[in-house]
């Protein structure tokens, strides 16, 4: 491919930037201060409640400065509770609180809303070849 027409951190910039803002638009309208980097945080404690810090950033890949202060936010906010680990007294564990999971529940179906949205006109061999091309892309700049 010509390197000059490859504009791959362009595309994947302006489309990454327009999700996030439409989720910030999405959980203001219901009255939400959430920004999109806490709501995967708390979609992942939603899936598997409990993981450690370590787990969430690396499932989230954000550097673990970056997940102590969402986790920070959201502790703030009453959404979610640390609790240290019983295996590891040095390392936590990362709960929803009963307000958290009130707010995952009040979330879920403006985050359907939205990830059906961004997948109209559409198909799902479409969306198979999407994600195989994006995880090529990852593994690719991963190494």
């Amino acid at each position: 491919m010509d390197s000059k027409n490859n504009k791959i951190g362009y595309y994947l910039e302006r489309t990454t930037r327009l999700v996030k803002l439409n989720f910030h638009q999405a959980f203001k309208s219901i009255g939400l201060s959430l920004t999109p980097e806490q709501w995967v945080i708390m979609d992942l404690l939603k899936n598997e409640n409990g993981l450690s810090q370590t787990a969430l950033a690396e499932q989230s890949f954000k550097d673990a400065p970056s997940i102590s202060r969402i986790i920070d936010t959201l502790v703030k906010k009453n959404y979610v509770v640390r609790k240290a680990s019983p295996n590891d007294r040095r390392s936590f564990e990362i709960f929803l609180s009963q307000e958290g999971k009130d707010v995952v529940k009040k979330t879920l179906p403006i985050v359907n809303e939205l990830r059906e949205k961004s997948w109209q006109n559409l198909s799902k061999e479409d969306y198979e070849n999407f994600i195989k091309i994006i995880n090529q892309v990852f593994r690719n700049m991963e190494q």
